[in-house]
């Protein structure tokens, strides 16, 4: 697959403080990709650094085909950002939000009423973002961030403080995004997420990956106790071994028709991450 962003021995300081040490990674065109830590871990300043707002103090990143260092207007062009500080004018409408974005990049007005339909904002195409909830706002900034439908899309903790129906809209439009080819790369501490979304993901520790792959792979590998609890129709708890002495047992509940629910014993990512790390996502 073509690498869409690499990072190769990537490490940056500020003064004495390292916050990435010999960072490699390689993100593939059209995949969601999700770069996983908890706050401090150096998440923020790899988006930076891929975006170009910031040089890497060693090493070298590229995205689109092109070094991080030398990012160009044509390459702006390609990309769209979620970031931390919305950039939003807060007495501007939706639209003459978007309306200001788009004739900077030379964008057709007429797609500002399809992306506000698309992120279920139309009925609020005329609010000031001052009267919008937190989740309308996120939605706007990614409206504002799709709508030259970028190659490349990138994520710094798109659903952090939002309700779970907002999350919910907002996964799916991801998802849509990755069916028309986007590449996107999020950061996030949310492994629920993370798990529902990614393709592949990092977890990040103290600047470093101390593990990638697919989000059901680092769970499975990770898996120690393979165990098979099953919840019996009566209410009974019965956990038995994953493997064949138990499949006898097994046979038994579901020929009998005394089977509730069943379920094997895969950690989640977050438990994967704190066996890693020693520490929990916050």
């Amino acid at each position: 697959m073509e690498a869409i962003i690499t990072l190769n021995n990537i490490e940056k300081s500020f003064g004495e403080k390292q916050v990435l040490k010999k960072l490699n990674l390689s993100v593939s065109k059209g995949e969601i990709f999700g770069l996983l830590g908890p706050s401090g871990a150096g998440k923020t300043t790899i988006i930076k650094i891929l975006t170009g707002q910031i040089k890497p103090t060693s090493g070298e990143a590229t995205i689109l085909g092109t070094n991080t260092r030398y990012i160009n207007d044509k390459v702006y062009a390609k990309i769209g950002m979620v970031l931390d500080n919305s950039g939003l004018y807060s007495r501007l409408s939706c639209y003459d939000n978007l309306l200001m974005f788009s004739s900077i990049y030379g964008i057709d007005k007429k797609k500002i009423k399809e992306v506000l339909k698309k992120v279920e904002l139309s009925e609020a195409i005329r609010k000031p973002v001052s009267k919008l909830s937190k989740g309308m706002v996120q939605r706007l900034v990614l409206a504002r961030a799709i709508m030259h439908k970028p190659e490349l899309l990138f994520l710094d903790e798109p659903t952090s403080g939002i309700d779970p129906a907002t999350c919910l809209k907002i996964h799916q439009l991801l998802l849509e995004l990755k069916e028309s080819g986007t590449t996107i790369f999020l950061t996030t501490h949310n492994m629920e997420e993370a798990s529902k979304l990614c393709d592949h993901i990092a977890l990040l520790n103290e600047g470093e990956v101390v593990e990638y792959g697919e989000p059901d792979a680092l769970c499975r590998k990770y898996n120690e106790d393979k165990k098979i609890t099953i919840l019996l129709k009566n209410g009974q708890l019965v956990t038995l071994q994953n493997g064949a002495a138990s499949s006898k047992q097994i046979y038994e509940y579901f020929a009998s028709e005394e089977v509730e629910s069943i379920h094997s014993s895969e950690p989640n990512l977050e438990t994967v991450f704190i066996a890693l790390t020693g520490k929990e996502l916050s």
